[in-house]
């Protein structure tokens, strides 16, 4: 979906005064603008295409059902472009390992390696006025949950497809319904069996396969262990008619499984 008029790039919405988790979701829009589109060679019709397959659809609506059904209502940042603009979650440098299939913090192939954009684009205009934006307000974001609750809590809210698409890396493990996405310094283990409780009913969890780590702001990775992070990747057959279809009951069931851990938070 191409943007002729400017868009918001990102949103915070309050959560309680009180709590200390923080929703992330950084992959759930399709918002492209135009000055962006024009960079991109795909046509129109496999543009769609490519949009279906990257999108982690119907995503900002879980995490703005599980909000309404936790006991104290949690903050949440939501991307309101597509990934296809800039990556907020990954390094804008080399330390991206994504950068070996193009799709680091500006992505130049597709999901099914396809050019998106020539391989000589300047990423660093995108990263000026997308990337380094969004990571200050997350920063901020997080930086105001230790200040007000003494901790924070980032739950990444994702999705992944049923079977593997071509860009991924390690698509060999096993594709759980719940994916846990950890890490060794901001997961604690009571996070991780929290998660594990509050989904057991949703078909199953599996932990760091196919996707592993989280998503914490480079200022405070590795340094404030206050910060607790972990990604939930959801299989996108539980809840909707993959590639890029509408949503079904397993929604509810994902967005009460959400909302569980959140009030465990």
């Amino acid at each position: 979906m191409t943007e002729s008029a400017p868009a918001p790039s990102f949103e915070l919405l309050p959560g309680g005064a009180e709590s200390p988790v923080l929703l992330h979701v950084p992959h759930s829009a399709r918002t492209i603008p135009s000055e962006v589109r024009a960079g991109i060679v795909l046509g129109d019709a496999e543009l769609e295409r490519e949009l279906d397959d990257i999108t982690d659809a119907h995503t900002a609506e879980l995490a703005e059902r599980a909000a309404a059904l936790a006991g104290v209502t949690p903050w949440r940042f939501v991307n309101r472009l597509s990934r296809l603009v800039v990556d907020p979650e990954r390094f804008p440098d080399e330390r991206e390992e994504m950068l070996a299939v193009g799709m680091g913090a500006v992505y130049t192939r597709t999901t099914h390696r396809a050019e998106l954009r020539p391989a000589d684009t300047d990423p660093r205009p995108l990263v000026e006025r997308y990337f380094r934006p969004y990571a200050r307000a997350m920063t901020r974001a997080v930086t105001d949950r230790l200040a007000a609750t003494g901790r924070a809590v980032i739950i990444d809210v994702h999705s992944y497809p049923s079977e593997p698409l071509p860009y991924e890396l390690h698509a060999a493990g096993p594709r759980p319904p719940v994916c846990l996405g950890t890490d060794g310094f901001h997961t604690p283990p009571e996070l991780t069996r929290a998660a594990r409780e509050a989904f057991a009913g949703c078909g199953g969890t599996g932990l760091d396969s196919p996707f592993a780590g989280t998503y914490v702001p480079l200022e405070l990775y590795g340094r404030d262990a206050r910060v607790g992070a972990l990604m939930v990747e959801i299989r996108r057959d539980t809840y909707m008619a993959e590639p890029g279809g509408p949503s079904g009951p397993g929604l509810g069931r994902l967005a009460s499984a959400l909302a569980a851990l959140v009030d465990a938070l």
